[in-house]
């Protein structure tokens, strides 16, 4: 199969990372976690010191972080300066950074720049709010995957529910909504459809329907 490129975009809790994830090791093909960069740049930021919320200073710092990802047999790493920091950006901390600093204009240069540089040399698969609109916008298939707002609570309760986290299910919906709402409203790159995007409601399917649907889709457009 020749070089592709699949964009998935979606709100939160649709499933993009767990199906981007399924996707890429069936195709033999890099899966580029977009959400992992942004929280090396937050967890970059709080460990220089940095006040995350001070645009100019995480702009500043730039430069100076490398973000590399790479594949071993405990699937894809992520490496900032050359540590291996998969787990430590996994925490409530360094994700409230990750997503203050993902508004940024310089940080998100940045990072669709480098993100389009690996999608340059290899096949691709990429997940996000902007991938099909932004970073990918002459991407092999674009994905726009979505699902209703109480599905995607439920999911989220089930997932903090096997990792014995107590949380209340109707303010993880009301943090759904919120979420859709800033993620649609903000500035920079924000959420939406891509026009050319193949718009599939994950509410009633399975993860395996949905991987066979868009390897279908892939198959039609190579």
């Amino acid at each position: 199969m020749k070089k592709f490129s699949i964009a998935i975009d979606g709100p939160a809790g649709a499933g993009k990372s767990s199906i981007a994830k399924i996707l890429a090791n069936k195709l033999g093909c890099i899966y580029i976690d977009t959400g992992a960069m942004y929280r090396s740049v937050g967890l970059g930021a709080i460990k220089q010191g940095l006040n995350y919320q001070d645009e100019e200073a995480v702009s500043l710092l730039m430069p100076d972080l490398d973000i590399k990802l790479k594949m071993s047999e405990e699937g894809q790493q992520i490496f900032l300066n050359g540590h291996n920091v998969s787990t430590e950006i996994r925490n409530d901390e360094v994700a409230a950074a990750a997503s203050k600093v993902a508004t940024y204009t310089k940080v998100r240069e940045a990072l669709v720049e480098s993100q389009r540089t690996i999608q340059n040399e290899t096949s691709v698969v990429m997940d996000g709010r902007d991938i099909g609109t932004v970073v990918m916008p002459n991407a092999t298939l674009k994905i726009y995957l979505t699902a209703s707002v109480n599905e995607r609570a439920l999911r989220r309760f089930k997932e903090y529910e096997a990792k014995g986290i107590a949380v209340d299910l109707a303010v993880l919906t009301e943090e759904i909504v919120a979420r859709d709402k800033q993620d649609m409203e903000r500035k920079i790159s924000p959420l939406k459809k891509s026009d050319d995007a193949v718009e599939i409601d994950t509410t009633y399917m399975t993860i395996e329907e949905i991987v066979e649907r868009i390897i279908s889709l892939l198959n039609e457009r190579m």
